[in-house]
């Protein structure tokens, strides 16, 4: 639904990124693999509740307690009992957590930014966070904050003293590394989104078959995005495939599916065929970028396997509980959808907390029957930082790095 004049414009950095590209080459990007380590000075995020450090809560109240009770103690922006993946990246690289965009406290955008928030889809959805629970802060919605925030950083930054300290240089002396480096062009950029866009489908009384029919579509926006970036400098890219949804009871749940049509991990098989399909047009998607911007260092990481393995051998990595989820109130896999995780109720006269967690998290796979456990979270990245999981498969440390 770009404008005219906006998908001119969009052209116009994209082309004009091809014709800087040696330049762009010499700021710091190689154009093919090398074995150097990759120095990382900013993390740039966009996704959902799955790598969310912060963005929705800041727009419609922070995540309350007990999310974030493993790690931080407290509420900390994350639906989960502590860090997600990209905080697991960032402590690999040494940076801090990346900071969600739109929060105004505490937030330190010199090493990146989190654009991500809970419930964002790829494509606008014609519905509103408290009716539906789905985001209004889409990826067209995050690109349009990156786009905003790549240049009036600059601006800011080179008006006024203190930011300096607190947003990021289009070319910074990064550690010991010479020449200079732009921190846009050289940061790292995650995608973690796609799984919204397929249970918007579901919850709209949509049919496997009517949401597999507008995978492409999705795909294909979330590709535009991707080379939008690019067009702006971006050459380093972390996508993260989606998971399998039809192992969530906030789905299954929901809408029931015949007992033939579960699987003996427990997990509902049309929605997960639906998320296998979604994957295999993003693989396609992430191989067309390496194809159309030869620059660019695009990895497609496979976390749906990942997921799966928990759900369906989670004893094998220490897991007790795979569907059942940590928090909630009620019901067969402690999941309710009106009273979900932290809710409360007044008993009596008194507020009583209905939505409890357990008493050990880190043994259990959902934790709040839609979002993983910290637990998940880091068995999931101690697999893919090796470039295990990974088409090409490149270790996290080597990202920054064309390898066809």
């Amino acid at each position: 639904m770009e404008s005219r004049f906006f998908s001119s414009l969009v052209t116009f950095l994209v082309l004009s990124s091809l014709s800087l590209s040696p330049w762009l080459a010499f700021a710091g990007r190689p154009a093919t693999g090398g074995n150097q380590k990759c120095c990382f000075p900013a993390i740039f995020n966009f996704g959902d509740s799955n790598s969310d450090t912060g963005g929705l809560s800041a727009v419609f109240g922070q995540a309350p307690p007990p999310h974030g009770m493993t790690f931080f103690g407290g509420p900390a922006g994350r639906y989960c009992d502590g860090r997600v993946i990209v905080d697991f990246i960032a402590e690999h690289f040494g940076l801090p957590y990346t900071s969600p965009y739109l929060s105004a406290i505490g937030t330190d955008l010199n090493y990146g930014a989190n654009f991500a928030t809970a419930g964002s889809t790829i494509r606008p959805q014609n519905t509103t966070f408290h009716d539906t629970g789905f985001s209004p802060i889409s990826l067209d919605v995050q690109w349009n904050e990156f786009y905003d925030f790549h240049t009036r950083s600059q601006v800011v930054r080179n008006h006024s003293g203190v930011y300096q300290k607190l947003l990021p240089k289009n070319k910074a002396a990064y550690r010991d590394i010479l020449p200079p480096i732009d921190v846009f062009n050289n940061g790292l950029y995650t995608f973690d989104i796609g799984q919204n866009d397929l249970t918007a489908g579901y919850f709209l009384n949509k049919t496997t078959d009517e949401v597999r029919e507008y995978v492409p579509e999705v795909v294909n926006k979330l590709k535009d995005i991707i080379s939008w970036i690019y067009g702006l400098g971006g050459r380093s890219f972390w996508i993260h495939n989606t998971g399998p949804v039809g192992c969530l009871p906030y789905v299954f749940e929901r809408i029931p599916v015949l007992a033939s049509q579960v699987d003996e991990a427990g997990c509902a098989i049309p929605f997960n065929d639906v998320a296998q399909y979604f994957n295999s047009k993003l693989k396609e998607a992430v191989a067309q970028l390496r194809q159309e911007f030869p620059l660019g260092a695009f990895t497609y990481v496979d976390i749906y396997k990942l997921k799966y393995t928990m759900f369906h051998d989670g004893a094998k990595h220490g897991f007790t509980e795979t569907i059942k989820n940590c928090c909630g109130f009620g019901g067969r896999y402690n999941f309710n959808l009106k009273q979900g995780c932290g809710s409360m109720e007044i008993v009596n006269g008194t507020q009583v907390v209905l939505g409890k967690a357990c008493d050990k998290p880190g043994e259990y796979v959902v934790w709040d029957g839609v979002h993983f456990t910290e637990a998940a979270n880091k068995f999931i990245y101690n697999n893919i930082v090796s470039g295990a999981h990974s088409d090409p498969p490149v270790p996290l440390d080597m990202a920054c790095h064309r390898m066809d």
